[in-house]
């Protein structure tokens, strides 16, 4: 309590007043109250259409529409540099050919007409990959193919698919490397457990400046730079080739790294377009990718060598459907025709469910032998009879002996962010000025959001109705309570849960102390979520809509401190708005944060169940904040507490917690509070941060 009048004395009498009303008292409110959460009406029509979904498939659309391939040779050489340049950039691609492979062979076993060795190789320094290799028997040397198995949960050596394709690529004459995706397979976080790489753990990666993708690509290059080192292996004849997310990997992978002479990508290859508002995985996101490119222009990127896309008529995902490719083949067909090679892409749509079938190895294996044998015509080819072998005979280590070098996504992000946050906590003098303009780029908020219309609906239960329109075409609904006073000014209340997430006794404190309310759902919450979102949403909350943003070049909690604005714009100039607070829980309370700390209108925060820093834990649940969370680069750029000494405003902490929702106290949360405080300090702005 002395803490706190000590605080308070520090501002004007006015101020005072609201700050204390505004923060202190409402800790450890968290509880719902139904008959609270029953009295606050809806905003928008009942059984209204897909707000959210109707305007990022539009955006979506129109970008398909703008993004053009060039019509003539010397053109085209300077955009495929750039475009090429442009992947590097945003996947953080990583190529390093003279990095040591080091390879570790930890089992071979002798197949009838070939043999599988268990291997493990470098692909960065200190990083291992996992594989099997499956070697024919003779001399060679023998094309070679590199498989990449996708989703399949034991990845190299699922009986379902990866493992067929090494054993008939070795019958029919080719070297095969198998590689574990990064995350998935042998590299998953317990060895063993052969969870999933996506959702918030994949998306971790982003956090630090990488992204799954990216990884995957940088992985495979370096299985071509393995392949090429065999003496066994033809280096001229390599193909590349995988399903489902096995299959976008082999299409980034022959755009990127010219040595793949052929590419058979099954059940991968649509539109990005059709990605938006769909369910795809975050290792198949280009962040920004609709900014600059289409699908198309990677599938260019092959030319002049071969690709065969094998869609079909069955296939549950929309995006994968052949109409999708079809569509992606028609625009990066001419870029084949100007070079004089359209016999090289082609495509077959075979009427099957998602997976790599024996139709498709058959269509494969044909295909590979025109092009990596230089036999046959390209037509289907019979496959040999094989024996699937058990997953203990192809692992490359013993369940729970995992050679450390074999690092997980876990252990990776966290490692990355201890070095990045050491190295922002002891940088010298900060730029506020330039910390802002690089946190506005960070969350993607290119251009400002201004309200258009404000439409006024019938007041139900005593709350003003409104639907804010704004100039980028959204619909924000709130819910408004004018204060008893004007001088009290505002509390606006967002809950990632939305309204019905608002506590009851939040509401009723601040109705007692005559504060004006307002209540928000920002997008992809409460009234403002997407159907198509909860349809899609199997895996993590806002799974479709983080990585939907962040194809059309935006993020989630950008496009949040953007409405927030809009919110507070409208009451000041609508209601003469004196006093300006934020109380938002989860994401919603660093969405109020960023707000702050790019100049926004907004005088002090209340963030409760809210991350000190986006340093990667793995003690909770990677599931405690939605993948809203993830943003492109922020720990690069600084943490938590560099937002907050940006801010200049006065900060309560609720409850403060880790990346994975474990309660911060005692010397973790003191350590904290110093580094906060020294924040402020560095950047000679006012305000301070308070925990609770």
């Amino acid at each position: 309590m002395k803490k706190l009048i000590l605080l308070c004395l520090i501002f004007s009498i006015g101020h005072v007043y609201a700050y204390s009303a505004s923060l202190t008292n409402f800790n450890g409110i968290h509880k719902n109250n139904n008959s609270v959460v029953d009295s606050l009406p809806d905003v928008f029509a009942k059984n209204h259409a897909d707000f959210l979904e109707s305007k990022l498939r539009n955006e979506a659309i129109i970008k398909f529409g703008t993004h053009q391939l060039p019509d003539n040779p010397e053109d085209w050489v300077k955009y495929r540099t750039n475009l090429r340049k442009t992947i590097i950039q945003k996947t953080g691609l990583v190529v390093n050919h003279s990095l040591p492979l080091d390879i570790k062979e930890t089992g071979s076993i002798q197949m009838k007409g070939y043999r599988i060795k268990n291997i493990a190789f470098q692909t960065r320094p200190g990083v291992y990959a996992t594989a099997n290799l499956y070697i024919p028997d003779g001399k060679g040397p023998f094309p070679a193919v590199i498989t990449m198995p996708g989703h399949w949960r034991k990845a190299k050596f699922d009986p379902e698919g990866p493992q067929h394709l090494g054993h008939s690529l070795a019958l029919d004459g080719y070297v095969c490397l198998s590689i574990d995706p990064w995350g998935s397979g042998e590299r998953t976080t317990v060895h063993g457990a052969f969870d999933y790489h996506g959702t918030s753990l994949g998306a971790s990666l982003l956090n630090v400046g990488e992204s799954l993708a990216g990884f995957q690509i940088s992985d495979n290059i370096r299985g071509i730079d393995l392949l090429s080192s065999l003496p066994y292996v033809d280096p001229k004849n390599i193909g590349a080739t995988g399903a489902s997310g096995g299959g976008n990997q082999t299409m980034w992978l022959a755009a990127m790294d010219e040595r793949v002479k052929a590419a058979v990508p099954v059940v991968s290859v649509g539109t990005f377009e059709s990605y938006v508002m769909r369910s795809n995985c975050i290792c198949e996101l280009l962040p920004d990718g609709l900014t600059f490119t289409e699908e198309a222009g990677i599938i260019a990127l092959i030319a002049p060598r071969a690709i065969m896309m094998c869609n079909h008529k069955q296939d549950s995902a929309p995006a994968f459907l052949p109409f999708e490719m079809q569509r992606t083949v028609s625009n990066a067909l001419p870029v084949f025709k100007m070079l004089g090679v359209e016999k090289n892409i082609t495509y077959q749509v075979f009427d099957k469910t998602h997976g790599y079938w024996p139709e498709n190895r058959e269509a494969m294996l044909g295909w590979f032998d025109l092009h990596l044998k230089g036999i046959g015509t390209g037509m289907p080819k019979k496959e040999s009879a094989f024996e699937l072998l058990p997953e203990e005979k192809l692992l490359v280590y013993p369940i729970g002996k995992r050679n450390p070098g074999v690092q997980t996504t876990a252990e990776f992000c966290e490692k990355r962010g201890k070095e990045l946050r050491t190295a922002f906590l002891s940088s010298g003098n900060l730029d506020a000025l330039e910390k802002q303009k690089e946190l506005r780029a960070i969350l993607r908020i290119n251009e400002r959001s201004e309200l258009k219309k404000a439409h006024q609906f019938a007041s139900l239960s005593g709350w003003d109705r409104f639907a804010l329109e704004t100039s980028d075409n959204k619909l924000i609904p709130i819910l408004h309570l004018a204060p008893s006073d004007p001088k009290l000014g505002y509390m606006i209340i967002s809950n990632t849960s939305g309204k019905k997430g608002i506590s009851a006794e939040l509401i009723s404190e601040l109705k007692r102390k005559g504060r004006g309310i307002v209540i928000v759902e920002l997008s992809g919450t409460g009234e403002s979520t997407s159907s198509k979102e909860i349809a899609n949403n199997k895996s993590m909350v806002l799974h479709t809509l983080s990585r939907s943003e962040l194809w059309l070049g935006k993020t989630i909690l950008g496009e949040w401190v953007k409405e927030l604005n809009v919110v507070t714009d409208f009451l000041k100039s609508n209601y003469k708005a004196q006093k300006l607070s934020i109380d938002g829980n989860k994401e919603a309370g660093i969405a109020a944060l960023f707000l702050a700390a790019t100049g926004g209108n907004v005088d002090d925060i209340i963030m409760r169940d809210a991350p000190l820093s986006y340093q990667f834990d793995s003690g909770g649940s990677l599931d405690f904040f939605s993948m809203a969370i993830h943003l492109p680069g922020f720990l690069n750029w600084g943490d938590v507490s560099l937002a907050a000494g940006l801010s200049g405003k006065q900060i309560r902490i609720v409850n403060p917690v880790s990346m994975s929702g474990q309660k911060i106290s005692g010397n973790s949360l003191n350590e904290y509070q110093t580094e906060f405080a020294k924040m402020r300090t560095k950047l000679k702005r006012q305000g301070e941060t308070v925990f609770n």
